[in-house]
């Protein structure tokens, strides 16, 4: 599966058509809590990940939130 992650093409090594945004979170190791993401433009809630689906050619933003003083 090919898509835009962060601006930068990036290769899903799946079998799959589809994957959910927790499959795709676990599979590059994003780990911090606090996550933004969008698909195709599409704020995606965090009680929606594992049912929020990515497939090729899809346009992901995963972006960290940071807070400080």
């Amino acid at each position: 599966m090919d898509i835009t992650l962060n601006n930068l093409p990036e290769h899903i090594d799946t079998n799959k058509a589809t994957i959910t945004v927790n499959e795709l979170l676990a599979i590059k190791r994003f780990t911090f809590r606090m996550l933004v993401v969008k698909v195709n433009g599409k704020l995606i809630k965090k009680d929606e990940y594992s049912m929020a689906t990515i497939k090729d050619g899809d346009d992901v933003q995963v972006i960290h939130l940071i807070s400080g003083g």
